[in-house]
């Protein structure tokens, strides 16, 4: 198999050390690695478990707002070079997680609504998806 040399998947705590700055010798080479990234040396891809746990600890351990995390996230999405899988359903769901109190993944369900049909038992999230039916 050969080795994708200038696509770099990125753990959430290289992305967190970059958007927290909270230690400076991770922020440095967080910072390095996303310069690079930017100027177009490489690509980062961010699975979407990745962009869930970013959320999840900016949320659950740094208690950063529902909206900031939305839109430090989609302004990072929207970067050069930054890739994930649907990425425009991962900004929607982004969106619906700043207007919604449901959890990332299930703010990523909803977002997922206009491609299939979805099943869930969970109520907040069947009103989600109800809600982009209109």
């Amino acid at each position: 198999m050969l080795l994708k040399k200038n696509i770099v998947i990125v753990d959430a705590n290289v992305v967190l050390r970059y958007l927290l700055e909270d230690d400076d010798k991770s922020f440095k080479k967080a910072k390095e690695f996303f310069e690079e990234v930017f100027s177009g040396k490489k690509t980062a891809y961010l699975l979407q478990s990745v962009i869930a746990e970013i959320v999840y600890v900016l949320k659950g351990i740094y208690k950063v707002e529902r909206e900031e995390i939305s839109d430090i996230l989609i302004e990072l999405l929207k970067r050069k070079n930054i890739k994930t899988e649907d990425k425009n359903i991962v900004i929607d769901a982004l969106k619906i997680y700043a207007d919604k109190n449901l959890d990332f993944v299930d703010c990523l369900i909803c977002a997922y609504k206009n491609n299939f049909e979805i099943l869930t038992f969970d109520k907040k999230l069947n009103k989600c998806i109800k809600e982009r039916e209109i």
